[in-house]
């Protein structure tokens, strides 16, 4: 336990510093003045239309949820979504998406379900979410013809993907492989790594599923057009009017780049990408970062504010977890039932 605070604690400072850096990186390109200027002029109706975007992307990403969850132990709609808006509300205070480990440990609190596992769905969404990215940036670069950084970046985001699926693959299938039964043995000195390797599993496990799978890639898309879409009219509040392609070059390329641990709210890595990509398309650099602070200002607004509503609804304080039967999602997965009751301090 101690060293996994140490590597959080690691991870989270090397967040901070790269978020600093890309402040730094920033504020020698913009004029904040004039960027300042360009703010002022932004239109309520598209900054509102902008916001409503934000919210129906964090709808489509609580479905999606739910339904990865859904092989495990089915959870009520709006409680995903609280558990989806607490975590996300704790990345926007918390460096290097660590936000994603409270809400794992809020829900499985909660729901009764093992944490470990309900990190295993985490693992999947984030997976599919970025497979998604990386396809729609290359379809959007194909199409605009976009050369040089943006398209190298695209390409490390498609080996990256790659190899966690590749990884996600192993560990589905990792009691089929060869030496599965060398690495069992060897794994009962453990026992309780073993526990909680086989309740990740669990998890990750959902990504066997095709029905589920499919359903996560579909809810995916709508969530990254309701983004698209929300680039778009974030663009447009400031009177740059982006084509379907160029607002989803700047959303997904965006994406990529806050993939990458950073400090609280991905601040600095989101602006410098955001304002980067714009720049990129034709954009003037001090409204390229007007659009990246719109657009980051609306997601922050958004995420905070269902996770404060959230928090007050469900409660910080641990609640007793329901006394359910959970449904084991790959019987043969693990050496023993993969889900079940979560012991006492998992």
């Amino acid at each position: 336990m101690t060293q996994l605070r140490r590597s959080a604690a690691v991870r989270a400072a090397v967040g901070i510093v790269i978020s600093v850096v890309a402040i730094a990186l920033i504020l020698g390109q913009v004029d904040l003045a004039r960027t300042a200027d360009v703010l002022a002029t932004a239109a309520p109706v598209w900054v509102g239309l902008m916001l409503a975007l934000t919210f129906t992307d964090l709808l489509f990403r609580a479905w999606r949820w739910q339904r990865l969850l859904a092989p495990i132990h089915h959870v009520p709609y709006l409680r995903t979504l609280g558990y989806l808006g607490i975590g996300y509300f704790a990345n926007n205070l918390l460096p290097a998406r660590l936000g994603e480990l409270v809400r794992s440990h809020y829900l499985g609190d909660r729901e009764g379900i093992s944490r470990a596992t309900t990190l295993g769905t985490v693992v999947v969404e984030r997976v599919v979410d970025t497979a998604m990215v990386v396809a729609i940036a290359a379809t959007a670069i194909v199409v605009l013809q976009v050369r040089g950084l943006i398209a190298n970046a695209v390409l490390v985001g498609f080996a990256f993907v790659t190899l966690l699926i590749l990884l996600i693959g192993s560990l589905i299938l990792a009691h089929r492989l060869p030496g599965a039964a060398r690495l069992a043995a060897a794994a009962d000195r453990w026992p309780r790594v073993q526990d909680l390797v086989g309740k990740l599993r669990g998890g990750v496990a959902v990504a066997g599923k095709p029905r589920t799978l499919a359903q996560a890639i579909a809810l995916s898309g709508c969530a990254w057009t309701a983004t698209t879409l929300g680039f778009a009219a974030g663009a447009q509040a400031v009177g740059v009017q982006l084509t379907l392609a160029q607002a989803a070059l700047l959303a997904s390329g965006t994406a990529l780049a806050t993939a990458v641990p950073a400090g609280p709210g991905n601040l600095g890595t989101y602006d410098l990408a955001a304002s980067t990509i714009a720049v990129t398309l034709g954009v003037p650099v001090n409204t390229a970062f007007a659009i990246a602070l719109l657009t980051h200002a609306s997601t922050l607004l958004v995420t905070s504010a269902l996770g404060s509503v959230s928090l007050l609804r469900l409660g910080w304080a641990r609640a007793e977890p329901p006394r359910i039967e959970e449904a084991a999602v790959d019987r043969g997965a693990a050496r023993g039932p993969l889900v079940g009751r979560k012991p006492a301090g998992d």
